[in-house]
């Protein structure tokens, strides 16, 4: 288990998970994965996945679903609904290697059988891309699961099973949401399939940063355990709902059961504990639209390139950064040819306002490649805007 202490105060470590009786495995050849990014600041992923010395997790050691029934019609609130509404879409994951195994959640995205998640339920953390997956239904039918793509810059991946006449999720624009509106998460946490917690939206647009497991002294949390890649950054919804081990990909809903984000990560504090302490993070649902919608047609996902080299605002005072300073611009880059220079501090991106530089690079990593964004920069004291066609991330690569 990974610690670290944070300004000396909250102190954060794997969300461990919840593993019923574990049965041994057909052993499975494994190959190795492509560099896959970890998740978080301060937050730890929640999907339930630990090395398990040979043995497999079997959906028939996870809790069964319990259908929503309604006893009391005058009970009934937007809980009840939202609930009603949206827990048929939402499914419960077991994921197995040889050498380890795990559970998480998942959404239905289309009537035959394409299902979201998250890339660390999918690849047990990055071990593998040849796991066994299996998908236990709304109604307790279980299905084996093909992995069609995973992107490791936003921690998400699409699966897909042979069926009909699944009930997919109805997606809500997340750039209309609001802090302090009500949210319901669903998933499986601890393996509890069906599970309904309810919160409320408690920040937008909140950055958390993601290290992979390379970067070994690096003091961030590590969640995945796999060759991982280079530092980079999420903007996700933070909410107080209840997250937990197992929620990882599950949904968070609105008041109509209408998806808002996938859950991804939470925050834990104190030595040695996990769980919900009411920080939780999930990925916008425009985001992962976008990104489930390319794997889904392509098998990749695009992310946008602002070819440019940014560090935290030389203006910040109190240990507080305003705004992305610009320290350098690539010859061929989308920063360049809209003008952008070296010495301009990048402040607003699409509408939204850059603290810093993992802001920005959250930002930039959830359009798409070739996307035109409005950027606004401080230069000499005066404020510019550019409107900039986004290269590709995949030009890093």
């Amino acid at each position: 288990m990974s610690q670290w202490n944070r300004s000396g105060e909250n102190q954060f470590s794997f969300s461990q998970p919840y593993l019923a009786p574990l049965q041994a495995p057909v052993k499975k050849k494994r190959r190795n994965l492509l560099p896959v990014a970890a998740l978080a600041l301060g937050a730890a992923l929640v999907g339930g996945i630990i090395g398990s010395s040979g043995l497999t997790l079997s959906v028939a050691n996870l809790s069964q679903p319990a259908p929503i029934v309604v006893n009391n019609a005058t009970e009934v609130n937007w809980v009840t609904g939202a609930a009603a509404a949206a827990s048929p879409s939402v499914v419960t994951l077991a994921v197995n290697s040889a050498s380890s195994g795990g559970s998480g959640s998942g959404v239905v995205l289309t009537e035959d059988g394409y299902i979201l998640t998250n890339a660390h339920v999918a690849t047990l953390g990055g071990l593998t891309e040849t796991a066994a997956i299996s998908v236990m239904l709304w109604d307790g039918q279980v299905l084996a699961a093909d992995l069609v793509g995973f992107d490791s810059v936003y921690d998400l991946a699409v699966l897909k099973i042979e069926a009909a006449g699944l009930k997919p999720i109805v997606f809500a624009d997340s750039n209309t949401l609001n802090v302090g509106q009500n949210v319901v998460a669903i998933g499986a946490p601890l393996g509890l399939s069906s599970t309904v917690t309810q919160g409320i939206i408690s920040a937008l647009n909140r950055t958390i940063q993601v290290a992979s497991s390379e970067v070994s002294d690096d003091p961030g949390l590590q969640f995945y355990t796999g060759s991982g890649g280079i530092p980079i950054s999420l903007q996700v919804i933070q909410t107080d709902a209840a997250i937990n081990p197992g929620n990882s990909g599950g949904a968070l809903v609105n008041n109509s059961g209408e998806l808002i984000g996938i859950n991804v990560a939470i925050a834990t504090a104190g030595s040695g504990t996990s769980g919900s302490i009411g920080v939780g993070f999930a990925i916008p649902s425009n985001t992962s639209e976008r990104i489930a919608n390319e794997i889904i047609e392509t098998g990749v996902a695009t992310h946008g390139l602002l070819g440019a080299l940014v560090g935290d605002s030389r203006e910040a005072t109190g240990g507080f950064s305003n705004g992305a300073y610009v320290e350098g611009v690539t010859d061929d880059g989308a920063a360049k040819a809209a003008g952008i220079m070296q010495g301009d501090i990048i402040t607003v991106f699409e509408g939204r306002r850059v603290e810093g530089a993992s802001d920005l690079t959250a930002l930039v990593r959830a359009e798409p490649a070739g996307a035109e964004v409005e950027v606004q920069v401080i230069r000499d004291g005066q404020k510019l805007v550019f409107k900039v066609t986004l290269g590709s991330a995949a030009d890093l690569q």
